[in-house]
């Protein structure tokens, strides 16, 4: 696994940098990994308000094919959180997706739920940085019906990883360039493609939907997902049990 990188001044969106090529993380494991079916053609429908939200509770990720890597905590970010909370049937099926894969395999999480406050400083650094595309974070919003994808419970940063490392496929998490694109390798052989492949037909299998800009981003229950499955969105914004209350997320977005 890389090194992070030291927490020195500000925080930077794409650091820590914990992901390893795939091709080594391969060859270190001693892992060999076939050709995957194709992607099928992505899109990004217009999303709709939330109706009726949930009220699945939230519960912490755990399992024994899956590992935690807190990147916005271990890059110094205020407002961060070292745990990885989502909503329980995204747990549950994530679980699904670890015993699907094959031996050898298994999932890296970088970010689950996300505070109100984290998003909003995430969205303001992007915004102020001229090199950094429109778009890269969700704007944060203090509409309850319209949320921002992780402050649902519902959205997930995640890689493979190979004998418990975590795997670049193609970018790092947070990469903010074209490569980042989940079908930006379609014409690119090679381990990269295949691991995206493998990656997105895991999760698509377990009935998350996958963010055409991030192939690290995944989604159950949110609006994009309803968009792109023709269901209805049942995830709205939620806390985890002892983080307060939508109310309270929503001052702190006023103070920030």
């Amino acid at each position: 696994m890389s090194e992070p990188a030291p927490r020195i001044g500000r925080p930077r969106i794409g650091w820590p940098r914990l992901g390893t090529s795939t091709e080594l993380a391969l060859r270190m494991a001693g892992v060999a990994l076939g050709g995957q079916a194709p992607l099928p053609r992505l899109h990004e429908p217009e999303q709709q308000h939330v109706a009726s939200p949930s009220s699945e509770p939230m519960v912490q990720l755990d399992h024994p094919r899956l590992d935690i890597w807190p990147h916005y905590s271990l890059g110094g970010w205020q407002d961060s959180i070292s745990e990885c909370w989502v909503r329980a049937q995204v747990a549950e099926r994530l679980g699904r997706v670890c015993d699907a894969l094959p031996d050898g395999f298994g999932l890296g999480i970088y970010d689950g739920w996300r505070p109100r406050a984290l998003q909003a400083r995430l969205y303001a650094a992007a915004c102020a940085d001229p090199a950094l595309p429109a778009g890269l974070f969700a704007e944060p919003t203090v509409d309850p019906l319209s949320p921002a994808p992780h402050e649902t419970g519902g959205a997930v940063d995640l890689t493979l990883t190979v004998g418990g490392v975590p795997a670049a496929i193609g970018t790092d998490f947070d990469d903010a360039t074209a490569l980042a694109r989940t079908a930006s390798l379609e014409d690119v052989p090679g381990p990269d493609r295949e691991a995206r492949r493998l990656l997105y037909w895991a999760m698509h299998e377990a009935g998350f939907v996958v963010f055409v800009d991030e192939w690290w981003h995944f989604e159950l229950g949110t609006r994009r997902w309803a968009a792109i499955t023709g269901a209805a969105p049942v995830y709205g914004a939620t806390v985890p049990p002892g983080y307060g209350s939508c109310e309270d997320r929503t001052m702190d977005l006023d103070r920030s």
